[in-house]
């Protein structure tokens, strides 16, 4: 039986004397939260002071480790599990109902009838947040059925509902997949379905579009002003990507080391930024159209965070002319089986992949773009055959990848290696980041313990973060920080060709630039090709020599970067373009070309195939298909 109205009022009764302005949802007044260890005393949070009103939107931004999270994770009073301690401050909260509530010491049996009804957020890494054993429909239900007291039938059909809002194709048969059947964008929009399900009063965003290419987190930020617009729901939004606060935000908060450095509304940030910290932020964000006219990669403009002065980077090109490529795709084709019927039998198919061809020089950068679920991750997974292809062929080096076993895939594996997407998820929670990092330099016997401890000193500090780090485990980290100590575990092995799947979306803008002006200089020294899988168009345009647009499993445009961006021919890659959030306050209400029509679903019945045309040439290596998908022709 579901506890009672009155039951729910009982607990969250509201204390004497604690009073917010009218339209105020959240006053933090001086925060301070730290982390003990080991008896190691860490201070996440000092003296935050911040407060946000109905129908407003806060961004709070800065560099991973600053304390963004950590403040969200207070008020949501999970910081607690995380082994944080609220040393002072108070956090005051306004329910729907108009009663005020001190978080802090709220006790934790309220904060369960808050959480998702009146309080909800969405999680920065959806693997990690929601639960492997129970399907994903399921899930957003129960919080449904907990909070809105529907029946069951009640709640699956509003689920149902709150997937087609946040564009999950066929999100009928969506509702019965496990988390792990999902894409990364596919599970961040569950997560996003599922904290609006409840129609919050304080909805807290921790990087809520990280994992989702740029049409699909145009429509999420859309959307989530739309439902704050009927809600009158106050917003916090906690990201790096400073397009994205240029799009949505009113007001801006920046955080540096756990201290508010600067706050002002977002023009006033855009504009006329005070602290140097701030201006560095900003220089350092990657803007589409930078590379107009130049040809070649460039690295980001270095930085110097005291003076804020940034030094040009003179474009280079790394590729070897006439020599062979050492990465041949052809015709790939890569489906998995979908089992239905009471004798569990292959009823249907996911088009993962259908037909994709490129090559990939030494020193060459070839990015592959396009929406969440359109075979990105899936192709590249399939070079290292770590999922199964059902047609096609791939040679490395003059070798045919499906013909290598044993010993000979193991130094495949050693010659390719791919940065995953998920950094939680790719490191293991039991083994210390240093091991981590060593343990394929000791699996390839490539040196002894002791020389692997020194380069995995020299790569932990080419990667930003300090050696004393490698002692510690993934937990203790930020997801900035895992994703980079997953990019120094990649490179340990000096590689020939580095998949990297999302490498950098994790990433604040200034440690981005980093990493990129890191792969470039390792490119340049080591001429290491790179497959770079990513949804953000502005650092695609700065690392590639190619880019190849993906839609619905097939190449539909490819060619070198220049080209492609800036004379685009497929009408899909023209709107993935249009799509960019752009970091300037007053582009805010410009006309983008979205795409407004369902996203079609890469499900097929057993011997229905696909349309699939030939690339076409329509100028020096720059070819597109011409067929009446992502509505060409």
């Amino acid at each position: 039986m579901l506890p009672t109205q009155d039951y729910y009022a009982s607990l969250s009764s509201p204390v004497p004397g604690l009073i917010l302005p009218e339209k105020r949802v959240v006053e933090v007044r001086n925060l301070s939260v730290y982390f003990e260890q080991q008896g190691l005393r860490t201070d996440a949070v000092r003296n935050l002071t911040f407060s946000v009103d109905r129908g407003e939107t806060l961004a709070i931004v800065g560099e991973s480790g600053s304390g963004k999270s950590v403040t969200s994770l207070a008020l949501m009073r999970l910081v607690e599990h995380a082994g944080g301690v609220i040393h002072q401050g108070d956090m005051l909260f306004r329910r729907r109902d108009g009663q005020v509530l001190d978080l802090r010491g709220a006790r934790q049996r309220v904060m369960r009838t808050l959480r998702g009804a009146d309080l909800a957020m969405i999680f920065q890494e959806p693997m990690t947040s929601l639960n492997p054993v129970f399907p994903v429909g399921e899930q957003i239900a129960e919080s449904i059925r907990l909070h809105q007291r529907m029946d069951r039938r009640a709640a699956r059909l509003e689920t149902l509902r709150m997937l087609d809002l946040v564009r999950i194709p066929e999100a009928r048969n969506v509702l019965d997949r496990y988390p792990h059947q999902l894409s990364g964008g596919m599970r961040q929009r569950v997560m996003i379905a599922m904290a609006l399900s409840c129609k919050p009063s304080l909805l807290i965003a921790d990087e809520p579009t990280t994992a989702l290419d740029v049409t699909i987190q145009a429509q999420i930020l859309q959307l989530i002003r739309v439902l704050q617009r009927e809600m009158d729901m106050a917003v916090i939004f906690i990201t790096h990507d400073m397009g994205v606060v240029a799009e949505v935000a009113e007001r801006v908060l920046v955080m540096h080391r756990g201290e508010s450095i600067e706050a002002a509304s977002v023009g006033q940030i855009f504009t006329a930024p005070q602290h140097p910290y701030t201006q560095g932020l900003l220089a350092a964000v990657p803007a589409l159209g930078s590379m107009r006219g130049q040809p070649f990669p460039a690295k980001f403009p270095l930085l110097d965070k005291n003076t804020a002065r940034i030094a040009d980077n003179v474009p280079q090109d790394t590729v070897p002319v006439d020599i062979a490529p050492i990465l041949q795709v052809s015709n790939l084709v890569t489906r998995f089986p979908i089992r239905s019927g009471l004798l569990n039998r292959v009823t249907r198919q996911v088009h993962a992949v259908e037909k994709v061809s490129f090559d990939l020089w030494p020193g060459e950068t070839l990015s592959l773009v396009g929406e969440s679920g359109c075979g990105k991750s899936t192709t590249g997974r399939a070079l290292l055959q770590l999922v199964e292809s059902q047609k096609g062929e791939i040679t490395f080096n003059g070798q045919r990848i499906h013909q290598l076993k044993g010993a000979a895939l193991q130094h495949l594996r050693r010659d390719i290696q791919l940065i995953f997407q998920d950094p939680y998820a790719s490191l293991d929670p039991r083994l210390t980041v240093g091991f981590s990092i060593m343990e394929p330099l000791l699996v390839h016997k490539i040196c002894r313990r002791q020389d692997a401890e020194k380069r995995v000193e020299w790569l932990l500090s080419r990667v930003g973060l300090a050696p004393e780090h490698a002692r510690r485990y993934p937990h203790e980290f930020s997801g900035g920080q895992r994703q980079r100590i997953c990019i120094a575990r990649a490179l340990a092995l000096n590689p020939k060709v580095v998949i990297a799947d999302e490498a950098v979306s994790a990433l604040d803008v200034s440690i981005q630039a980093q990493i990129i002006n890191l792969m470039l200089e390792l490119q340049r020294e080591f001429g290491i090709a790179f497959l770079f899988i990513s949804h953000d168009m502005a650092v695609v345009e700065r690392i590639s020599h190619r880019v190849a647009v993906m839609y619905m499993g097939q190449i539909v445009e490819i060619g070198p970067r220049q080209d492609v961006f800036e004379r685009p021919r497929h009408p899909y890659t023209r709107k993935l373009m249009s799509a960019v959030p752009i970091a300037d306050p007053s582009c805010r209400q410009r006309e983008q070309v979205l795409l407004v029509d369902e996203i079609p679903s890469p499900i097929r019945a057993i011997g229905d195939e696909p349309t699939t045309a030939p690339l076409v040439q329509v100028g020096e290596r720059h070819f597109v298909a011409y067929h009446p998908i992502a509505g060409a022709y």
